[in-house]
């Protein structure tokens, strides 16, 4: 394996953990949704947990998304 198709092959593989970071988010505003159903006077107070989740597990994906940009053109 010479090193250009190594280097393609970590460029996709490092963009794997963006699958990661959708199956968080989904679970993330899954479980909100689960416990607003349950106690929706809780939920009002929840909101900025759900939103810190979310802008960090989404930070994570567009960290493995530009870590396989960078391996795949730099």
């Amino acid at each position: 394996m010479d090193l250009e198709a190594a280097k393609q092959i970590g460029a996709g593989l490092a963009t794997l953990g963006m699958i990661g970071a959708g199956i968080g988010v989904g679970n993330i505003f899954g479980n909100f949704l689960s416990g607003a159903l349950r106690n929706p006077s809780a939920a009002a107070s929840q909101i900025g947990n759900l939103f810190v989740g979310a802008a960090l597990a989404e930070a994570l994906g567009i960290l493995a998304f530009v870590l396989g940009i960078l391996l795949k053109f730099g």
